[in-house]
């Protein structure tokens, strides 16, 4: 079977990971061509009409924030209110790609080397789920770490200066998508969306 030619665009390094993950994780004939990224979603929501007419050549991967929208389908009908091409996935974490991370809960808190019990049971709920995962990094053991994802004291930065590289090595070596599904409805979506996704070709 050939592979299934994809591009991706994405917020930033972390969520770009998230998904080159998640398509290995779960579609393994996907083909990922290039990856467009700038910080924010504000480059995706000026750039996703771009990504919807492209889609009708090649399959686009789209993943933001929910942030403050109400919900991914009022946020999709915001950005495309003209409709979306079938071959354009577009995906929501609820509210920020770092509950998919939460959401496996063993094997972050055995990644960041603290107790589970400082991980949320159920990170989607939470308004502010970067702030929950840093929260859980100042407890860790590892002060590597700790100096790597929490802001520095005094710092008007939100995230520490290794924040991405080293969530990334995450994502890439130990994210349990399957067990991170469970917990975060929002990915168990984007899951299924991935396992039932078939592209429409130009002449088809």
């Amino acid at each position: 079977m050939n592979a299934i030619p994809i591009d991706l665009a994405v917020e930033d390094e972390l969520s770009d990971a998230v998904l080159r993950r998640l398509i290995a994780v779960v579609r393994r004939d996907f083909a990922i061509g290039r990856t467009h990224r700038n910080n924010g979603f504000g480059y995706l929501k000026r750039t996703i009409p771009g990504w919807n007419d492209a889609a009708k050549g090649i399959p686009m991967m789209v993943l933001t924030d929910l942030d403050q929208h109400k919900c991914p389908a009022g946020m999709l009908d915001d950005w495309l209110p003209n409709g979306r091409h079938p071959n354009l996935l577009f995906r929501v974490a609820v509210r920020e790609v770092e509950a998919w991370l939460l959401a496996d809960r063993k094997g972050l808190a055995g990644f960041l080397q603290c107790s589970p019990g400082a991980l949320p049971e159920a990170p989607e709920s939470l308004a502010d789920p970067k702030a929950a995962l840093i929260d859980a990094a100042r407890r860790s053991r590892s002060r590597q770490l700790r100096d790597d994802i929490v802001p520095r004291r005094g710092s008007t930065a939100k995230i520490g200066r290794g924040y991405n590289a080293v969530l990334t090595v995450f994502v890439r070596e130990s994210w349990a998508v399957a067990e991170a599904a469970g917990r975060a409805p929002s990915l168990a979506r984007a899951v299924a969306r991935l396992e039932t996704f078939r592209p429409v070709w130009l002449g088809t």
